[in-house]
């Protein structure tokens, strides 16, 4: 069988690091190596990844103090090229801080490839909602989710192409000149744009990364405006701009309408309701109200905030680096 090499790059990520590790060394195919790369981080991320290292013989940490902010204007695509570029095996799989994986996510991600039915599969990502210890799984994570690409259930169909569960053969990362490191958001989008040039992608079943983001309201929202800016930097997703923008002038067309009829309100919040719950309304059924409040306020804020960062971004191109850079 085709040996597989794990990649990932951290950043400061030291509550996150041995989570992330032994997930990885878990796994039922056995990955030929676990390539991290670790940025500078000065939180002691590093060190646990030394202390690993003793556990784990298949783990290869490699510090360089290129692949952050201060040095690079795109460090966490710098960091994956840096580990793809060390890594042995012909297939490379993605995976990210932040995120544990089932013991089958390698061998379900790479099982398209490993067939020779694709060169390029992606896994996507989801919030385990069966977690009720907070510092799994927030209101706030499972609010926003959909609006990120994340999923409530592992077996759901999804086509994100996030790069914490992704896997590629080496000769596809090449020819498609690497992730870009000119940017430092979307570097993940921006790789699959290149590599489905090249190859479509197979969506693996099954291979989806279990994220925990531990978002609060402000730090879910402030991540939605740093992804907006991105888009608006690398000119896409103009027509998502242009949805949100309508979205805001209903929603003040209607309460302007207020003082003559509240129907125009009405459909507005029947709007917003369709747009809160469309892609995961059976996850969320018996979600307790709560949650679903959050969701729904957080759908509100999502365009005026996606519209406002997007439109800045494509003017001042200016990207929003994330806590991690100013550790």
């Amino acid at each position: 069988m085709t040996a597989v090499s794990v990649v990932s790059t951290v950043l400061n990520e030291a509550d996150d690091i041995d989570l992330l590790v032994e997930s990885l060394m878990r796994q039922t195919l056995a990955p030929a190596e676990v390539v991290i790369v670790d940025g500078g981080s000065s939180d002691g991320t590093w060190e646990r990844l030394e202390a690993a290292r003793l556990k784990y013989p298949a783990l290869v940490p490699i510090r360089d103090e290129s692949c952050n902010l201060k040095r690079s204007a795109g460090p966490i695509a710098r960091g994956r090229n840096v580990a793809i570029a060390v890594a042995s095996s012909d297939v490379v799989a993605c995976a990210d801080a932040g995120c544990t994986y089932p013991p089958d996510w390698l061998a379900n991600l790479t099982a398209p490839i490993l067939n020779g039915d694709a060169e390029y599969s992606l896994g996507g990502a989801y919030i385990d909602l069966s977690e009720t210890d907070p510092s799994h799984a927030t209101v706030w994570d499972v609010a926003s989710a959909p609006f990120f690409g994340v999923k409530l259930n592992p077996g759901a169909a999804t086509k994100s192409c996030t790069a914490r569960s992704m896997a590629f053969r080496k000769e596809l990362w090449r020819r498609a000149g690497g992730f870009p490191e000119t940017v430092f958001y979307g570097e993940d989008t921006q790789f699959d744009a290149k590599a489905r040039q090249l190859a479509r992608p197979a969506f693996a079943e099954r291979a989806k990364a279990c994220y925990r983001p531990r978002h609060s309201f402000v730090s879910a929202a402030r991540q939605m405006a740093s992804y907006s800016a991105a888009w608006g930097i690398l000119g896409g997703r103009w027509a998502r701009l242009w949805r949100n923008l309508a979205r805001c002038l209903a929603e003040i067309l209607a309460a302007i309408a207020l003082a003559y009829s509240p129907i125009p309100l009405a459909c507005v919040l029947a709007l917003e309701i369709y747009f809160a719950f469309r892609l995961d309304w059976n996850d969320l059924r018996k979600a307790p109200l709560r949650m679903l409040g959050a969701r729904l306020v957080f759908s509100a804020m999502v365009p005026w905030v996606a519209a406002w960062s997007q439109s800045a971004g494509s003017i001042g191109k200016k990207f929003r680096p994330n806590r991690q850079n100013f550790t």
